[in-house]
């Protein structure tokens, strides 16, 4: 049985992360806002905010962690303010290194330990209206090698970047038939990824079965960063 910490997981990918862990008998611990949907199926929490650098109270050892805050701030650069760019720069980068500065002396005592970031495909691909998000989960990206050379070989270090995603976070986005299809349409496999299919991911990266994976920043995201289908 591992001991898991999940940082803003009662929604979405979050949520069915602690779901799946849970049910392989993994011991998972929630950093939350709102604990009420993981108090409901018996999970463990301690309260956060991302954008107040709570402190963390921590079992002795951790062999996971998980940081799932994010944000969608999709505005025209000429409209994103100082603010919008510090506050996506301290829920999406600054939390997570909070988080991991205090997780670390946990996770220095497994003997195999794993940490999972969020990137964004629109890192890598660019879009019009992502600066503020692009680059803040660049500044993850970054975090994710240099912590995978710094942390091996007892702790690795991987990221996932993935597309447009069916969570509450991105509803506004695909609130309607014709805003879901137009999304559907931008991916080579004709569909928006599934919450699921991330924790699924996810629990891989947490697992023994990904034991000779470090450093990677691995694409989720229909095809949409690396194919084209015209």
């Amino acid at each position: 049985m591992k001991t898991i910490l999940i940082i803003g997981g009662n929604t979405g990918i979050g949520l069915e992360t602690a779901k799946k862990l849970q049910a392989s008998g993994d011991r998972v611990i929630a950093a939350v806002r709102s604990p009420e949907p993981l108090q409901a199926l018996g999970i463990e929490t301690i309260p956060f905010e991302a954008t107040e650098l709570t402190p963390l109270s921590l079992p002795e050892q951790l062999d996971g962690v998980v940081y799932f805050p994010g944000s969608i701030n999709l505005k025209p650069f000429h409209r994103l303010s100082a603010e919008d760019f510090q506050r996506d720069y301290q829920v999406n980068a600054a939390g997570a290194v909070h988080c991991l500065q205090q997780a670390l002396p946990s996770l220095k005592k497994s003997p195999s330990a794993s940490v999972v970031l969020f990137s964004t495909v629109a890192v890598q691909t660019g879009m019009p209206y992502h600066a503020s998000i692009a680059m803040a989960k660049g500044a993850i990206e970054g975090l994710t090698r240099s912590l995978a050379a710094e942390l091996a070989p007892k702790i690795r270090v991987n990221a996932i970047a993935p597309s447009l995603t069916d969570t509450p976070l991105a509803s506004n986005l695909l609130n309607a038939d014709a805003k879901r299809e137009a999304s559907a349409k931008r991916h080579p496999l004709n569909r928006v990824g599934e919450a699921d299919e991330l924790a699924s991911l996810t629990t891989f990266l947490l697992s023994d079965a990904s034991q000779f994976m470090t450093g990677q920043v691995i694409a989720a995201d229909g095809g949409m960063s690396s194919v084209k289908t015209f």
